[in-house]
């Protein structure tokens, strides 16, 4: 069972964001905007960043399927990025099949071993927490978003 960072503290870094000092948060985590999916009003949530290059980058839902932020994105994929020093970057946001997506997963595991740890012990993630190969159905409960940037930074 997933645990839940408190709000006050999941929001703390949309307000560097919004004054643009996201470039402090480096690389790691990124905010999105995306719409909700019934209001239509805009919506921001930070998520940690798996992987990025220049074309995009691919996020996880550590809350799994049920988070509002991927259910408003699968039903209208046009979100609006701020990473590092790239701010209100048009783009367009797809979630993964299940196969890449664990590939992802490992992938970031392996490379960030210390960063996954931590984040499986903040969301109560033991699979993240290990060194060893991540379990076949880690993606159908941490679903793996794809954001491609659709202008320039």
């Amino acid at each position: 069972m997933t645990r839940r960072i408190p709000r006050r503290l999941a929001r703390a870094p949309v307000a560097l964001y919004r004054h643009g000092l996201g470039w402090l948060l480096g690389q790691h985590l990124a905010m999105i905007e995306h719409r909700g999916r019934i209001s239509g009003r805009p919506r921001l949530v930070v998520l940690e960043v798996l992987a990025h290059d220049d074309t995009g980058l691919t996020v996880v839902s550590g809350y799994g399927r049920d988070s509002q932020w991927l259910r408003n994105i699968v039903a209208k994929a046009r979100v609006r990025i701020w990473t590092g020093r790239r701010q209100g970057v048009p783009a367009v946001a797809e979630v993964l099949p299940p196969d890449e997506s664990r590939q992802l997963l490992q992938a970031y595991v392996d490379r960030h071993p210390t960063l996954a740890a931590a984040l499986g012990r903040v969301l109560g993630l033991d699979d993240l927490r290990g060194r060893s190969a991540l379990p076949a159905d880690v993606a159908a409960r941490l679903p793996v978003v794809e954001i491609r940037y659709c202008g320039s930074a």
